[in-house]
């Protein structure tokens, strides 16, 4: 098997279930980790599934997604709006990157329409729900199995 797709949370997300359920939704991060882990399984991945309330935590989790994820999967919550330290992180990675978020934050306070998270991203879901998590799972699928090009083809 192929190295793990990270899947990493920031802060408040272990409260999903019962914070702001009109925002958020009813589904706790705890089944998300179960879906998660179950449909990474059958497109042939499995999953280091991780949640932090620390800015310093995420970044060194991040990093060690450097060398051992094949991709990431990222829910930074407040810490996409706030972070350059986590953005600093991210751009040092050279693994596909999905910014996942389970609101769409463009329907949202205008604070939040800014992301430090987006500019190292591959792509960006959001507004999904719990089932963003899974459609980044099948993009990530489909972005890995793209033929790296050779450096004497790009020259």
């Amino acid at each position: 098997m192929t190295k793990p797709i990270y899947i990493l949370n920031g802060p408040n997300l272990n409260l999903l279930g019962t914070r702001q359920p009109e925002v958020y939704g009813t589904v706790t991060l705890d089944k998300i980790q179960d879906g998660t882990a179950a449909h990474a399984l059958k497109q042939g991945f499995s999953t280091v599934f991780r949640q932090t309330n620390s800015e310093g935590e995420l970044v060194d989790w991040c990093q060690e997604a450097a060398r051992h994820a094949c991709a990431l999967i990222l829910n930074a919550g407040a810490y996409t709006h706030t972070s350059i330290a986590l953005l600093d992180a991210l751009l040092a990675l050279d693994i596909p990157i999905i910014e996942v978020h389970l609101s769409n934050l463009y329907k949202r306070e205008s604070f939040r329409h800014n992301s430090y998270v987006t500019p190292a991203a591959t792509g960006m879901i959001c507004g999904l729900g719990a089932q963003g998590y899974l459609r980044a799972i099948d993009a990530l699928k489909d972005i890995l199995k793209r033929p790296t090009p050779n450096k004497a083809d790009t020259d």
